[in-house]
């Protein structure tokens, strides 16, 4: 079987699962699991065998005309090179291990036959997007994995939470989508070609005539997608869906798209300077006010929400600065610790009966509950936090080396501003990274209190893919010597000076965090001391099925702010904004939400009270008429002939009128 082929049967193969689950799910249970399972593991072995055969190589490419326009053409092409068959890898084994882990965490959820029909379609999607040569066919990948996003967020969609957030995200994604169209038309048209090979040869021949505009109206749809400034706000609340989908938004599908799109197309971008500039300042305010904002959130999914968009904002600065193989190498990385990441924040959930980091600070003995995702996690916190040996630290030294060649002059393909934009932001939330990620280990996993609920063991399903992940987590990086043929052949080790910088501000975050956590816990120790011993924390059902613990936990209140808790004290006046995401909602709901409903609400009065005026008028007019003709037709003959007498007379008169000249 040729590689083409293979690589045509990698989206195909999930589509063909999601459309016979589907049709499947109600007369025959019993093949959901497996239509589920089954054909995303397949897609994920061709996936590997396309990436051994491309090799690293040269890019592998096939076409055939989709339809014929009239003008630019539209093909259904491929184009394989080193990014893009890793990247269907990194999809192909976070999709199965998200499979996987959803038959025992939804197991008895009437609606799982749906949703596993909707993640392998999502899966399939992300595939198309990361194997397509032509940006029509990419951008319907790019278009169903929003369809399918609002569903899997409102899978719970019996809670409020869940409607807003998947209608949220639905809404500010496709805010983005409507220039990154536009953006499309006018690439093809300075190019003559949907086809990336045809756009990148336009490219080199100087054949863009506007290439500011174009990538600045993609970057609009890029920022919706990848959630950066100011298009972000989406993503934290799109925790309300089940977090295996969490997981796969977060790490390979979804967000991962917008990044990867750039990578694929970031000689277009090195075209405009001020493109890439804006890039990194998009970058730089993402990184910095997300790391923030996760050092201040009591939810523990939060927390890894806004971690996500930080370190998408790392994959950006490094496309800013023109070096794709580190953002990419990032996001290889950081698909496999972040998918790790929601997944035992999932078992955590459940363990606890709470998403509540504040009531989890509140158990003891969660740890011991629960050895597998405790200790898996906190390789996942190790490689986030960007400690060596762990992937994160290798792929996060990338970007920074990328920065610091651009800042210092020893690159040309961005300017030095950007590099040094992108460097300091990036030494900055490095720091804070270390900080939030020791604080979400310590409240989690070494609260003092009640007893932690037993569940008893977590299903296999749940434990295993967490071992799974925990090893390219661990190792990953340690492969970057030997993957330079599929980064454009760039080198990714980190360099000395930023390794000791990035190392050490991430251990100085870490270890001033930990200091601050038992200064405030032996103070919160102190004050209650004598006093009455507080109540537990409200938890869900103990002996629920995990998606129906998350689900009672989403709805569920918080407990008080715990003053144990190291974040207040690091981030002083700030905590509160910083909680709330800098109040960026309460400021799109006064600028755009208000003024929107508002105008809608004067169209609403306008139609009603005067277009509807004068429907009502016209009828009412017509409709008095008609009852004073009706009036006339009383079916009396004499009446009848009296009122043409009458009528012939007044006629007489006024002809004799008019001819006397009165």
């Amino acid at each position: 079987m040729t590689t083409t082929t293979l690589a045509v049967l990698v989206p195909l193969l999930p589509f063909l699962g999601a459309a016979a689950g589907l049709l499947l799910g109600r007369t025959a249970p019993g093949f959901v699991r497996p239509l589920a399972v089954l054909p995303t593991l397949t897609a994920t072995v061709l996936a590997v065998l396309v990436a051994v055969r491309q090799g690293g190589g040269r890019p592998i490419t096939a076409s055939t005309e989709l339809t014929p326009t009239g003008s630019v053409p539209i093909d259904l092409a491929l184009y394989l090179d080193g990014f893009a068959v890793l990247v269907a890898v990194l999809v192909g084994v976070v999709a199965s291990c998200v499979q996987i882990y959803s038959t025992a965490y939804l197991r008895d959820d009437p609606r799982y036959p749906s949703y596993a029909a909707l993640v392998s379609l999502f899966t399939s999607a992300m595939l198309l997007v990361v194997y397509s040569g032509d940006l029509m066919v990419l951008l319907v990948g790019w278009e169903i994995m929003g369809i399918c996003s609002y569903f899997l967020v409102g899978h719970y969609w019996e809670t409020p939470e869940a409607r807003a957030a998947s209608l949220k995200a639905f809404l500010v994604t496709k805010l983005g989508d409507v220039p990154f169209l536009f953006g499309l038309f006018a690439l093809a048209l300075d190019a003559g070609t949907f086809r990336i090979t045809g756009i990148l040869g336009a490219v080199a021949a100087g054949g863009i005539e506007h290439p500011t505009l174009v990538a600045l109206l993609l970057l609009a749809g890029v920022a919706g997608k990848s959630a950066q400034f100011p298009l972000h706000t989406w993503l934290p609340d799109a925790m309300a869906g089940p977090t295996p989908v969490s997981a796969l938004i977060h790490a390979a599908t979804m967000v991962a798209a917008g990044v990867y799109f750039i990578a694929r197309l970031l000689p277009v971008f090195a075209e405009s300077a001020a493109a890439l500039v804006v890039l990194a300042v998009m970058a730089a305010v993402t990184m910095v006010g997300s790391a923030l904002a996760a050092l201040a959130q009591d939810d523990i999914k939060r927390v890894l929400a806004y971690s996500t968009i930080g370190q998408l904002g790392y994959m950006s600065g490094a496309l800013a600065v023109g070096d794709r193989g580190a953002a990419v190498f990032h996001l290889l990385a950081h698909g496999a610790f972040k998918a790790l990441l929601f997944l035992a924040a999932g078992v955590v959930i459940h363990a606890a009966g709470t998403n509540s980091l504040t009531a989890m600070s509140r158990m003891s003995g969660l740890a011991r509950r629960i050895p597998d995702a405790y200790w898996t996690m906190t390789v996942a916190l190790l490689a986030l936090a960007a400690i060596p040996p762990f992937a994160g630290f290798f792929s996060k030294e990338a970007v920074l080396v990328a920065a610091e060649h651009t800042a210092l002059g020893e690159s040309d393909l961005a300017p030095a501003g950007a590099g040094w934009t992108v460097l300091v932001a990036g030494l900055l939330t490095a720091l804070l990274t270390a900080a939030y990620a020791t604080r979400l280990w310590l409240l989690a996993f070494r609260g003092q209190g009640t007893e932690a609920p037993d569940h008893g063991r977590q299903p296999l399903a749940m434990t295993a893919v967490l071992w799974v992940l925990a090893v390219p987590s661990l190792g990953f990086g340690l492969t970057a010597a030997y993957l330079d043929d599929w980064f454009d052949g760039r080198a990714l080790s980190p360099t000395l000076t930023t390794a000791v910088l990035g190392t050490g501000v991430a251990l100085v975050g870490g270890l001033v965090t930990y200091g601050t956590w038992r200064h405030t816990t032996a103070l919160a120790a102190r004050a209650r001391a004598g006093a009455p011993a507080a109540a537990p924390p409200h938890v869900a059902h103990p002996d629920a099925e995990p998606g129906l613990v998350e689900a009672e936990a989403l709805h569920m209140p918080h407990p008080a702010s715990d003053p144990g808790d190291p974040g207040r004290l690091l981030l002083g006046p700030l905590h509160r904004p910083a909680a709330d995401g800098f109040h960026l909602d309460a400021v799109y709901r006064t600028v755009f939400v208000r003024p929107a409903q508002a105008g809608a609400e004067l169209v609403r009065f306008l139609d009603r009270e005067v277009v509807e005026t004068y429907v009502r008028g016209a009828g009412t007019g017509t409709n008095w008429l008609g009852r004073l003709v009706r009036s006339a037709q009383t079916g009396n003959v004499q009446t009848y002939l009296s009122a043409l007498l009458a009528g012939s007379v007044v006629l007489a008169i006024a002809a004799v009128l008019v001819a006397a000249g009165v």
